[in-house]
This record gives structure tokens, sequence and C-alpha cells, in this order.
């Protein structure tokens, strides 16, 4: 086995964090006499999640044995993710702050499965994916994240299910968003579907889509940690994964 150094182009405080929440969850349970200490814990965590690494290879870097890395890292993954941001504490911050409107948007999480798995068949984007809502600022910063939906379900659905509609309804403000949210209320701004659209439509669909651009960067932000790009664990994982990443990435946000 060969080692290497590397970097992670991630902010100290952001470890700082992580370390914080790791160690806080040790003395919730009484853990005691552990392989590692709360900073490598929470650094092999980090290691995964923006890089990718497998849990082999992390097991490796850090000298513990493969299942021990899959252990801490699920464990300080499952006490990031409790520190996300609630749907109604979300929505509620935006009011207080005055954002202008929200933008509503649904991405895939590509995962590791064959073609027997239908269910987790996404016909839009052609893979097998686990489905999440994503609520983003104009700015494109992260608001909120959802839970993971079978691919095979469609965005509208699953932001009913989610009970994301509703919640918009309720807060008063404008929310832009793509076609795939057609019929989700008066509420939510969405663009005139069909091919030979008069020019008053088309008008009509060039200004929220510059203004709904921005708000979309929200997915990429999450891909960026790469183990969003591909999972090969159980797939019902994204969810949390993903809140995780929200959890850090505010941090991030807030640290600069």
């Amino acid at each position: 086995m060969l080692l290497y150094r590397a970097s992670l182009p991630l902010l100290r405080q952001t470890l700082t964090y992580a370390t914080g929440v790791v160690r806080g969850h040790r003395k919730k349970i009484g853990s005691k006499g552990r392989s590692l200490p709360p900073g490598l814990q929470a650094l092999m965590t980090l290691v995964h999640l923006r890089k990718g690494e497998t849990f082999a290879e992390l097991g490796a870097g850090f000298t513990v044995s493969t299942s021990t890395a899959w252990r801490y890292v699920n464990e300080t993954v499952d006490a990031l993710a409790a520190r996300s941001p609630k749907l109604g504490a979300a929505l509620a911050k935006a009011a207080r702050d005055g954002l202008p409107y929200l933008v509503l948007d649904g991405t895939l999480i590509a995962i590791d499965r064959v073609t027997a798995d239908r269910p987790y068949y996404s016909g839009k984007h052609r893979c097998h994916g686990m489905n999440l809502q994503v609520i983003a600022a104009p700015d494109g910063a992260l608001l909120w994240v959802s839970g993971p939906l079978r691919g095979s379900v469609h965005d509208l659905a699953a932001a009913r299910i989610w009970g994301v509609i509703r919640a918009l309804a309720a807060t008063g403000l404008v929310v832009l968003a793509d076609k795939a949210y057609q019929g989700a209320g008066a509420h939510v701004l969405t663009p005139y579907k069909g091919r030979d659209k008069p020019e008053a439509q088309k008008e009509a669909n060039r200004a929220p889509a510059k203004l709904r651009g921005p708000g979309e960067r929200a997915n990429a932000q999450l891909k960026s940690w790469r183990i969003l790009r591909k999972l090969r664990c159980c797939p019902h994982r994204a969810g949390r994964i993903a809140k995780a990443i929200h959890t850090l990435q505010l941090r991030e946000t807030t640290s600069r």
C-alpha cells in the first residue's frame, strides 16, 4: 500500500465545526475508547463526502479497519444531517430575510443499480437514481433539501409528498420552478409548454428563466461534493448525505 499527502478544498472552520459535532455526539452517547479522536473522525467524513473516497481507502489512510471507517462516517453523517434546516424553519427565515422569490427544483442522485430495479429508474435522466427536492435563494444559496424518493417519482409528485407545495403557499412568497411543476398552484410560476408558442408566451418564459438560473446552481453546489455524483451505498441514505452536506455547506458559506 502506497500512501501520499493530499489537500481538501474546505475551510479550517468547517473541520472545527464537524469536530465539535462529533465530540458532542460522543458525549451524548457516553462513548469511550475510540480508535480515532473526534478531529480525525470528522476529517475522515469530510474526505469521504468531498472526494468520494471508498471506506477501504479511508481505512488505509486513517489506519483503521474498513468496517470502522464505515461506522465512523455514517455516525458523523447522521449527526450532521440532524442539524440540517427543517422545511418550516427554512421558509420562515426566507420570509424574515425578505427574499424576493424562491427557486424550487429537483435533482437526481445517480445510484449503482441494475435494470431490474425499475422503480429507481428516471426516464427523464435515463439512469437509476434518487429524487431530491431543493429550495434555493435567488443567489443560489441552498435553503432546504428533502429526503430521497425513488428516481421514477415525478418532481411535482415528490414536492407534494414532502409537503413543499403547501408549505410554500403558506409563506406567500413568489416561487419560480421549471416545467415539471406545472399544476402546482398559482403561487408557483412555471414556463409555458409546447412548441410554436406565441411571441408573448416566449417573452414571458425568458424573464423567469433568467431569474431562476442562478437559483438552480444550488444543485451544482450539492454535487460539488463528489459522493453525490454516484452513490454506491444504500440509495435511501441519499437524503441524509445531502442534508449533512447542506449543514457543512452552510458552515462554509458563513465562514467566508
